[in-house]
């Protein structure tokens, strides 16, 4: 039987990345996104938010917590994987569904944010668009 996994979600980061290393050495970021959904019910606008686990591995775990905070946008690209382990505690098996990332893109700050490294205060200017040349030009 063929099957297919893949994920893609756009969301925001409910809190900083954790950053862990494996006893190899490799980096493993985890966080979670709210992924927000707005539908009309009758005349009423609602919203739904989904809470979603990610992991990601390697270099792009490295970046996640290098330049990554609470309330950032990210496009995560990735597959649904579903660890199950038994409670300490209780004894009881238990599982967790979460996104295990193989590209992660940071979106673009909010105007209200400050990039890092970037300068804060009331004497910040906006950076200029760069001239869009021949080459930016999709088609």
């Amino acid at each position: 039987m063929v099957s297919f996994n893949k994920v893609i979600l756009l969301g925001n980061l409910t809190r900083d990345p954790e950053v862990r290393y494996t006893p190899n050495g490799t980096a493993v970021a985890s966080f979670a996104i709210a992924v927000n959904r707005r539908y009309k019910q009758g005349d009423e606008t609602k919203d739904e938010v989904s809470y979603i686990d990610i992991v990601v591995f390697g270099k792009q775990a490295e970046n996640c917590g290098q330049y990554l905070n609470k309330g950032d946008g990210i496009l995560v690209d990735g597959r649904l994987q579903q660890r199950r382990w038994d409670d300490k505690e209780t004894g009881q098996k238990r599982s967790k569904v979460e996104v295990v990332a193989q590209a992660v893109n940071f979106m673009p700050k909010r105007s209200g944010q400050a990039a890092p490294g970037s300068r804060s205060g009331s004497d910040s200017e906006p950076m200029p668009e760069p001239p869009a040349g021949d080459e930016d030009i999709p088609f």
